[in-house]
């Protein structure tokens, strides 16, 4: 494949390359000496489970992986416990070794519903940065200012606000970039909010003496709601590891306008193809392609015909997930707790709305009180099995 044929294909879904000269030129020497380029992409495991929003990383991944190159996906085990302030207008929470264990178990098992197991390279940050003694992080320090560190946004802004900013969080990016060092990257990949991280990849590389690595940087995926950014905290995400049904009903309700955006950054399909047909159809499509992707094509297809049953047949799901009460519970409890309804504002909102049933029979008190199980329906497409036990 040629040089600019394997641009354009990474491209597709790129916000910002920096530079694309330098990434063509990197293209050609690979191609030339027959040697694979070194690619990263680092996921703090933050969450215990993948959604969509972090596969547009994993999709270019993948996407490198194909173009025959070596994939560094690497889990920032160690840098979790600092937590990456990008974009936070104060800390986050420190994360305890054993909850940032059990989510890195997760990460390194769902990645491969993504990433080719065989080609993968899984490393975790913490076997070379747990090593690194004081003396290391002296001379790392010495590279870089303080006032470089509050030119970036959000320290300037907490700086501004007299918010705290800790020593621990000019640490983080300096150990981000250092991983760029370890692992001899080429490439990095990154969200358009880590780009002052992955900046300081380059920086810390050129005093180190390595080639700077080229960053291709890629947006950030906007939720089901079609505003915020896709976030499990905030509910309008669409995990990997979710039932075909809640995939594509979910699929099924973002707007149509993000609809397109999803296709770009997600998909390989062909957009100007793709927006010829119906929105519908396009929909029903892309939700397809994710369930074949995370599950198997007869599952997609499964999930269709029980997408059409719920939506012109008024029909239950047959596979729908289960929320176990072991006592009387409130409704917006319940629609809070297991994600059907983002806050308990938003719960009690589709409550006087007159868009929540519990066996059919709709519910207008926002006090309800659920004492037996029981099918609960909020929305047009959003179910769940209530279990007495």
């Amino acid at each position: 494949m040629s040089v600019e044929e394997q641009l354009r294909i990474i491209k597709r879904g790129s916000v910002e390359i920096i530079s694309e000269e330098d990434l063509r030129s990197r293209l050609e020497d690979s191609q030339r000496k027959r040697m694979p380029l070194n690619i990263k992409a680092g996921f703090d495991p933050t969450a215990p489970d993948i959604h969509l929003g972090h596969t547009v990383l994993l999709k270019k991944l993948r996407t490198f992986q194909d173009l025959g190159h070596t994939v560094f996906f690497l889990i920032g085990d160690f840098t979790a416990q600092i937590g990456d302030p990008s974009g936070r207008d104060q800390a986050r929470i420190k994360m305890n070794k054993e909850e940032i264990k059990k989510n890195a178990a997760t990460y390194k098992k769902q990645v491969f519903k993504i990433l080719e197991e065989r080609k993968t390279k899984v490393v975790f940050n913490s076997s070379w940065l747990s090593k690194i003694d004081l003396q290391k992080i002296l001379e790392l320090s010495s590279f870089v200012t303080v006032a470089q560190m509050l030119a970036r946004a959000d320290f300037k802004q907490r700086f501004e606000e007299q918010k705290e900013i800790s020593i621990l969080e000019f640490l983080y990016p300096l150990l981000q970039a250092y991983d760029s060092v370890y692992l001899k990257a080429d490439v990095e990949l990154g969200g358009t909010d880590q780009k002052f991280n992955l900046l300081m990849g380059r920086q810390l590389q050129i005093a180190c003496g390595q080639k700077p690595q080229t960053i291709i940087m890629t947006p950030l995926l906007e939720g089901t709601d079609g505003v915020n950014k896709m976030s499990k905290s905030l509910g309008n995400y669409i995990g990997i590891n979710e039932q075909p049904s809640q995939i594509f009903g979910k699929t099924m309700s973002i707007p149509d306008a993000l609809m397109y955006r999803y296709f770009e950054v997600l998909t390989d399909v062909d957009l100007e193809q793709t927006k010829k047909l119906p929105p519908m159809q396009a929909k029903k499509n892309l939700a397809k392609i994710f369930i074949e992707r995370f599950h198997d094509r007869g599952q997609a297809l499964k999930a269709e015909e029980e997408f059409n049953n719920i939506f012109s047949k008024r029909k239950t799901p047959s596979d729908l997930e289960s929320y176990q009460i072991d006592k009387e519970i409130s409704l917006c409890e319940v629609l809070v707790k297991s994600s059907l309804a983002t806050s308990g504002n938003e719960a009690r909102r589709l409550i006087k709305q007159g868009a929540v049933t519990i066996d059919e029979k709709k519910i207008l008190d926002v006090n309800y009180i659920i004492k037996e199980g029981g099918i609960l329906k909020a929305g047009k497409r959003r179910f769940l099995k209530i279990v007495r036990t």
